[in-house]
């Protein structure tokens, strides 16, 4: 089952790809710049049993001509020639799109964040079977934030507090981001502390005195905001500030077609957009 792999040696021919969470915003971005794009064949588009556009061919779905792939709830209809499978969908539903990588044997791009613990582990056994590349965020730009942030953290003393804000569009689901949450845990990691005693999410009250080795977590909702990223290193006499503003999802949605064309390349592993844009780790 699933497309063949193509390893490198031979001219590589179109990456037949599927979309979960196809009807959603990012997954019609994902559709139709993935519908312009040489490398790239769509093969399946995958919706929740009860969407509303069950049926829709995935041209009409983005406002082009017909592609002749339509939008299903079957995996076997979906997945049975795609060699890779991109989900932004919801931590609910990503645990069943894994299982039907696995049964298919194509490879994964996971760009859904605030998965628990329970599905993180899933996908770490998972990739000892198939390619997966799994990332909090898609975009090259906050992928180098990351890398930065990191050096920033290694270089700079306990001295500097370590602030980080986040913005998104009112809709969004889970607080804090999950590349807020990135950051922070490369910070730690950078620093030697511990996530759980070093992160603070907001501030309530008499708070008291700034406590050391602490990394404080805020988030903003509202408006239409496609992602806004702030660490803020704040030392005596100075402010240092690194940050991402995203003005449009198709930043996220571009990423999320290199990774696919990344971990087509593959055949196990667990990966991230680092790998994938060659920045350390």
């Amino acid at each position: 089952m699933g497309a063949p792999r193509n390893d490198g040696g031979s001219a590589m021919t179109k990456i037949p790809i599927a979309v979960a969470g196809a009807a959603g915003k990012m997954g019609r971005r994902i559709l139709a710049l993935a519908s312009a794009d040489s490398e790239l064949q769509i093969v399946g588009a995958l919706e929740r049993p009860d969407s509303e556009a069950l049926g829709t061919d995935v041209g009409t779905l983005i406002g082009q001509d017909l592609l002749g792939v339509k939008v299903t709830s079957q995996f076997e209809d979906a997945l049975s020639s795609a060699r890779v499978l991109i989900d932004f969908t919801h931590p609910s539903a990503t645990g069943d799109h894994l299982k039907a990588a696995l049964q298919y044997k194509i490879s994964m791009v996971i760009g859904t964040t605030g998965l628990p613990e329970k599905i993180l582990g899933r996908v770490r056994r998972a990739s000892k079977r198939i390619s997966i590349l799994q990332s909090p965020n898609m975009s090259a730009g906050v992928n180098l934030l990351f890398a930065l942030v990191t050096e920033a953290a290694r270089v700079l003393s306990d001295q500097y507090d370590i602030e980080i804000t986040e913005a998104h569009h009112r809709m969004k689901k889970d607080a804090p981001s999950g590349t807020a949450l990135e950051l922070a845990r490369l910070i730690a990691q950078a620093k030697g502390w511990n996530p759980k005693k070093a992160f603070l999410y907001g501030r309530h009250g008499e708070t008291g005195e700034r406590k050391k080795e602490t990394i404080a977590i805020h988030a903003l909702r509202g408006g239409d905001v496609a992602g806004d990223h702030t660490v803020v290193f704040l030392g005596g006499g100075e402010v240092i500030e690194l940050g991402h503003r995203a003005t449009s999802r198709d930043t996220f949605a571009r990423g999320a077609l290199l990774a696919a064309k990344f971990i087509a390349r593959k055949t196990k592993g667990l990966y991230n957009m680092r790998h994938a844009l060659h920045l350390p780790q």
